[in-house]
């Protein structure tokens, strides 16, 4: 029996336990009162629309769960930025599902509920995936108005990107089974089919009460834009629903219908489990993210019979270059290594730490999957480049903008995994949101920051002491132990994987278990959209 695996698993254990409970909590919406109050209106919630939509007993993932966690409380909060949003399969046809969640301030859009929204549209766009809205929107949450209407990545791009879709001939299909207002109602007009539930179901640019303030006519809202006016008088949707499941069904209907399309042709074979049992990895991570692992325990958790193809194993020992399937599927996998190694020149070189040697080697290895067409993962526990007299004379600099080069032009799909640290520029040469991963998760003990907290905190204090002592303020032991200690807790609060996801600077806070379904999902997402670019590095710094 192995004690320190067995306390790293327990530990890591209560983590995943912890973030489990926090879902629990966030799937609830606005409450089970308001939950409550939607089904005696006669609706579904926007979870039950989903599930009573998608194949059973197929996989689907969850995008964007945490969003808004712990956001706009002064509000009232908006869990999962009151909408939902799925990548799963109906009628055979893997898709992406946003449904608004009208227990949530009745659907409205804060900024976060933007961000997500357009996270899902970007989603289909990238990989050419059919997209279904449930709508159900009461329109922008006027109180932040100013951080939702007027920019560019904000509420008017969604119709910009469903008018791009349609232009692309990606299928577009939306249920109005709420409310849908203002400049709302353009979403499922600009939809290829749109449909409405009736006696639920309203659509107009002004509700009743703005129509009368505005030209003093007064009219109930059913006869200004319910189900009958839109289908029988406007002709602005397509098909009346009886109800929620009606509605659904129809859906189900259309996608039966969509033909087949050109595939980007990502090499699979028949899966196989990895021999090393994958809930090992709760055993092999340290609760610490500042102590050792050896990373090949983790990647054998997560290929299929365990076995990889190493590029270069003897060169550039800091980032592990590996080839190998994932529930069939031929990957290149990026990967930091997590354990003191000692370099062909006889040095030794910090885990998690980018060398010139290993970026050279990344770079190198990002070159061969793009010329293959091997879609790269990238395992992220990076604290960043390797700094210092030796290493700036080296050229660290050079040669990891050679791999931030080879990442941001890399045209095969990339998807990212942060196993533990996600620091600074390691960030981005591992992948980080910026370089467009079709899908970037993180494990529930992940951190994200510019720097590790320790130090962060040391040089946060230090400017503040030295503030005061400007100020003429002599600074104490006790003191300062008090700065330090309430500098690093906020600082530790905003590296935690849950202040990251609520922002949506990764997707999903996922079971490492579940990252092969992930990855699988996500390259059959992405092999929807055949590869239009060449890979070109452009100008390089030699």
């Amino acid at each position: 029996m192995d004690i320190e695996f067995n306390k790293r698993e327990d530990q890591n254990r209560l983590k995943l336990s912890e973030i489990n409970r926090l879902l629990t909590e966030i799937k609830k919406g606005g409450g089970e009162k308001r939950l409550q109050k939607l089904r005696d209106e006669g609706k579904m919630t926007a979870r039950e629309r989903i599930e009573y939509l998608l194949d059973k007993d197929s996989d689907s993932i969850e995008i964007g769960a945490f969003a808004g966690y712990e956001m706009y409380e002064e509000h009232g909060g908006c869990p999962s930025g009151g909408v939902v949003v799925v990548m799963g399969y109906v009628s055979g046809r893997q898709c992406i599902i946003v449904a608004n969640d009208a227990s949530v301030k009745a659907g409205a859009w804060f900024p976060i509920t933007g961000k997500k929204n357009l996270r899902a549209q970007e989603i289909a766009m990238e990989n050419r995936l059919p997209i279904i809205y449930l709508v159900d929107s009461a329109g922008v949450y006027l109180p932040m108005q100013d951080e939702i209407f007027p920019d560019k990545e904000m509420f008017g791009r969604i119709f910009r990107n469903n008018a791009k879709m349609s232009a692309a001939g990606i299928i577009q299909i939306s249920a109005v089974m709420g409310s849908c207002v203002a400049g709302g109602a353009y979403l499922p007009i600009m939809s290829d089919e749109a449909m409405i539930v009736e006696g639920t179901g309203s659509i107009f640019l002004a509700g009743s009460y703005l129509v009368k303030a505005a030209i003093g006519e007064s009219i109930d809202n059913e006869t200004l834009g319910g189900a009958t006016t839109h289908c029988s008088i406007s002709g602005v949707t397509d098909y009346k629903a009886k109800d929620d499941k009606d509605a659904l069904n129809r859906i189900k209907n259309i996608m039966k219908s969509l033909g087949s399309t050109d595939k980007a042709g990502f090499d699979r074979i028949e899966s196989a489990l990895p021999k090393e049992k994958p809930e090992n990895i709760f055993g092999i991570m340290p609760a610490s993210r500042t102590e050792q692992y050896d990373t090949y325990e983790i990647i054998k958790c997560l290929v299929d019979n365990s076995e990889y193809e190493e590029y270069k194993p003897d060169y550039g020992k800091s980032i592990i270059c590996a080839t190998a399937r994932i529930d069939g599927w031929s990957v290149g996998i990026v990967a930091n290594q997590r354990k003191l190694v000692k370099s062909g020149k006889g040095e030794m070189q910090f885990g998690g730490v980018i060398y010139s040697d290993s970026a050279d080697k990344a770079t190198r290895f990002i070159a061969n999957c793009n010329q293959r067409k091997i879609p790269l993962v990238f395992l992220q526990d990076v604290t960043g480049f390797m700094v210092g007299s030796k290493s700036e004379h080296g050229g660290i600099i050079k040669d990891g903008a050679k791999m931030v080069n080879a990442v941001s032009n890399s045209v095969v799909p990339k998807f990212t995994v942060i196993t533990g640290n996600s620091y600074g520029a390691g960030n981005y040469a591992m992948c980080g949101k910026a370089y467009d991963p079709r899908l970037i998760v993180a494990w529930p003990w992940a951190d994200l920051a510019v720097m590790g907290g320790a130090q962060a905190a040391k040089v946060l204090a230090q400017i503040q002491e030295s503030t005061l002592k400007k100020q003429g303020k002599e600074i104490t032991e006790e003191e300062h132990n008090e700065i330090l200690d309430s500098i690093s807790k906020k600082y530790q609060k905003q590296t935690e994987a849950t202040y990251a996801a609520a922002r949506l600077w990764t997707d999903a806070i996922i079971n490492p278990i579940d990252t092969r379904k992930w990855i699988s999902m996500g390259i059959e997402a992405a092999n929807h959209a055949p590869i239009t670019e060449k890979f070109n590095m452009g100008v390089i710094q030699v």
